[in-house]
């Protein structure tokens, strides 16, 4: 006999409880999993002209992973395409692009490079966006297939017109006037 002992009525006497009944076959929610035939895959295009990079690279990170979609399943891609427009116009705050300062690492012993976002985004702005928003995905094989489905351009113009991409507002990375 199983369960937890109480005591019972007659003062020494201890008496098996038994637990709540498990609930019928038809109450039971099941875990929802999408089949990869029914995940519908959406363009949005963002316009980072004036963004912060940091609140629109989480918000774009988000989209791509498939989170503000209710099939979404942390073991699945079910996330949308997104192209980032205008990559050489957005904004770090606080300083962060002459302070925050971007390091690599050849392999070789003293092969540690750095140099300053403001370095960076001067020289290739789309593959400094592109690498903030990646790396807030998952560091796995799931993450690389997401990260497949961003498009990052420096300039107002991309290829992806045949896709007819909808505008994605991000209204809470925009900067504040200072």
């Amino acid at each position: 006999m199983g369960g937890p002992l109480r005591p019972g009525p007659v003062r020494g006497v201890a008496q098996v409880v038994a637990p709540p009944p498990r609930p019928y076959r038809s109450e039971v929610v099941r875990t929802y999993s999408p089949k990869a035939d029914e995940i519908e895959r959406a363009w949005f295009v963002v316009d980072a002209d004036g963004l912060v990079l940091g609140r629109m690279a989480t918000e774009v990170a988000r989209v791509l992973r498939g989170k503000h979609k209710p099939t979404f399943a942390p073991h699945m891609d079910t996330g949308d395409h997104v192209i980032v427009i205008n990559a050489d116009k957005v904004v770090l705050t606080a300083n962060k692009a002459e302070k925050k300062r971007l390091y690599r690492h050849s392999g070789y012993p003293g092969g540690l490079k750095s140099r300053t976002y403001a370095e960076s985004m001067k020289r290739q702005p789309a593959e400094t966006v592109r690498r903030s928003i990646v790396g807030m995905l998952p560091k796995n094989r799931l993450g690389r297939a997401m990260a497949h489905k961003l498009k990052v351009y420096a300039g107002p113009g991309h290829p992806h017109e045949a896709q007819n991409p909808k505008p994605l507002e991000i209204e809470h990375a925009r900067a504040r006037a200072s």
